[in-house]
């Protein structure tokens, strides 16, 4: 999903009802020692009897989390004799094989994905979602009477199943937009009105499904639209309907390019009117709000003698509904890619599975809102490799003297369509994203995502519509509180991708309008050290940057030619040690927007022999470029650094210049 590409889950689950613990106790124990239960299990389900089937299916499910046994089901077929049950006569067999196959895709990755749509799951899970839709309709015909497993419950797993394969699967795409499961898709969609689960699910796949998927447009009609729509506007107001009109406003953006015009837009209001309704709720007050809840639930409980049972139901609450959304150690799917938990927030949330439910759907329909936005507002700002716009050193900026006027080139012009940006304002969208970087602190998805969110906006929108100069002063102090509060910056790296991103961006617009802000040069170093120490290449190149726009603001200044040295030898060290030409080159060309003109600037670099630095690394520069270049770098990132070796040459001729003088 354009530039922030980073989400989606997948979650186990089968149906253990009626199963034998002892049974399932032994298939564990048989598990951990020498024997691998792989080889009984996968010829329990040729038995007969329909309990046995179901028992081995559910043990598959069980063991194939723990990744290390998936290959010993692999080398026995066993994607080949499961496939067959997912059209068993018994719906508890259909859906725990359909389990052990959803378990086996989610715990398995891409390549066992890839592996199982090579064995053709995609023909019996096909015909099972089929058969599932015939049944909604046809009063479950496939059903027994007073039986727990449901048609829609056999539907849950399949699509669950189908969402994982396409993410992982080209191939399971293309037979997706060939087999015309759209429309299968579409009536489990339909069924929110009365099973929001399964209506949760098909609109996770839907939003993975449709995301760069030009073969899929092809399909869009009129009444595809119109069923995303029906869920836009739909009134429910509990945080699982908040999901689904979220997954689906998604959903939309994906097909936006086959909307008809005359509905554009209406629909774009709508799915603007989605966003915005999402983020208005305060997670930070609901989810304490529904922790009350249970703890007066469990208040009650024990008024009534229950407590001890209720404890134990509760502590277990948050394991079962986890298991019902979510795979152990995979978080929420937001967009079709799977993410860890985050198990950061997890002691926030309530307890109870009613309460756990509401709040897992309330953070992930925010965060799904966040990279909606994100990707709304998507602009072809620099990553490591997309770094040719960060450079200023293009030949076509040049000043007279060979140096270019600052940084001008990264205030990239608007790139967001007059629609798209009206809906943003008209909704509050930017104010209400701006309230989503406070977030509670220990929420750190949601609070990245609108980290990444507010770096777009800067980078697209106008100052004035983000509020003007006071609102962009309360960013800088909101963003300083969020990195400068603890004792140390923290060190994980989405966090300093998504936080460095917001910083850059934001210093880039406060320098270009000259407007005060609270971060001091300090405070930006500091970041800008642990940033450097980031393995991930564009978390350096940010760091160098912000040290840049810092440090070319400063040499305007007075008596800051003490300042302007300790930024001069942090950029003058990453240009000569780091092991990424980019990240050198950035470095270089941060060094150029920073002692390119002032007194201050001259002061400084005399003191940190600057000159005669960069004449020393000069042609370890250009041998880097000349040995590693072809084979590591893109021809666009060549061109760039071709352009930083040129500007070097020059620079240092303007610094000899200035000694002269």
């Amino acid at each position: 999903m354009g530039k922030s590409k980073t989400n989606k889950f997948r979650r186990p689950q089968f149906n253990a009802e009626g199963l034998s613990v002892t049974a399932v106790k032994e298939v564990e124990e048989d598990h951990d020692g020498v024997d691998s239960p792989a080889g009984e299990l996968l010829e329990k389900l040729q038995s007969p009897s329909a309990d046995v089937r179901e028992f081995a299916c559910a043990s598959i499910s069980r063991v194939v989390q723990q990744s290390q046994t998936i290959p010993g089901f692999l080398q026995r077929d066993a994607v080949r004799r499961l496939g067959p049950l997912l059209l068993d006569r018994s719906l508890a067999v259909r859906e725990t094989a359909t389990g052990a196959l959803r378990n086996l895709s989610a715990c398995g990755g891409h390549e066992v994905c890839e592996d199982m749509v090579k064995q053709d799951v995609m023909t019996p899970l096909t015909a099972l979602l089929r058969e599932c839709c015939a049944g909604f309709e046809t009063n479950d015909a496939l059903s027994l009477k007073g039986q727990k497993n449901t048609v829609e419950d056999v539907a849950n797993e399949a699509v669950n199943l189908l969402w994982n394969l396409c993410e992982s699967s080209s191939q399971a795409l293309s037979v997706f937009n060939k087999a015309g499961i759209l429309d299968v898709i579409l009536q489990c969609l339909e069924r929110h009105t009365h099973n929001i689960k399964l209506a949760l699910s098909a609109a996770h796949c839907l939003h993975t499904v449709t995301e760069d998927n030009a073969e899929l447009l092809c399909s869009m009609n009129n009444a595809v639209l119109g069923t995303l729509e029906s869920v836009l506007l739909s009134s429910q107001a509990d945080m699982a309907h908040t999901l689904l009109r979220t997954l689906a406003a998604g959903s939309v953006w994906n097909l936006k390019s086959s909307l008809p015009t005359a509905r554009q837009a209406q629909t774009l209001n709508a799915l603007m009117a989605t966003l915005s309704q999402c983020l208005e709720l305060d997670a930070g007050t609901l989810i304490p709000q529904l922790r009350q809840a249970e703890v007066a639930q469990s208040a009650t409980a024990s008024e009534a003698g229950n407590m001890e049972d209720h404890q134990a139901a509760a502590g277990n609450m948050a394991v079962e509904e986890m298991d019902d959304d979510e795979e152990e150690g995979v978080g929420p799917r937001t967009n079709g890619k799977a993410t860890k938990i985050d198990k950061d927030f997890s002691d926030l949330l309530p307890r109870g599975k009613e309460e756990l439910r509401e709040a897992t759907a309330l953070l992930t329909a925010q965060q799904t809102s966040l990279e909606i936005i994100v990707n709304m507002c998507c602009s072809d700002d620099p990553s490591d490799d997309e770094w040719e716009e960060a450079s200023s050193s293009d030949e076509s900026e040049m000043c007279p003297d060979g140096l270019s006027e600052g940084n001008t080139s990264l205030l990239s012009p608007l790139c967001l369509s007059a629609e798209v940006h009206g809906a943003l304002i008209n909704h509050n969208i930017p104010e209400k994203e701006l309230t989503e970087i406070n977030f509670l602190p220990r929420m750190h998805r949601v609070q990245y995502r609108a980290l990444t969110c507010l770096h777009n906006m800067l980078s697209t929108m106008d100052a004035e519509s983000l509020g003007g100069a006071a609102a962009l002063q309360d960013v800088a102090q909101h963003l300083s509180t969020l990195v400068f509060s603890a004792p140390e910056i923290p060190k994980e790296e989405e966090f300093l991708e998504a936080v460095t991103s917001a910083v850059r961006s934001l210093l880039q617009i406060i320098a270009y309008m000259k407007i005060p802000q609270c971060m001091t040069p300090q405070q930006l170093m500091s970041l800008s050290e642990a940033a450097t120490r980031c393995d991930v290449v564009s978390v350096r190149v940010n760091a160098l940057a912000i040290l840049g726009i810092t440090g070319s603001t400063l040499a305007k200044e007075k008596g800051t030619a003490e300042t302007l040295q300790m930024i001069g030898n942090a950029l003058l060290q990453v240009a000569a040690k780091d092991a990424n030409l980019v990240v050198c080159g950035e470095a270089l060309d941060a060094l150029f927007d920073v002692f390119a003109d002032g007194d201050e600037a001259e002061r400084a670099a005399k003191n940190i022999n600057l000159l005669s630095s960069l004449k020393a690394l000069q042609p370890v520069f250009k041998a880097k470029i000349r040995k590693e270049g072809k084979g590591k770098y893109s021809p666009e990132q060549l061109c760039v650094l071709d352009n930083i070796k040129v500007n070097l040459r020059r620079f240092i001729g303007y610094l000899e210049t200035v000694v002269k003088k």
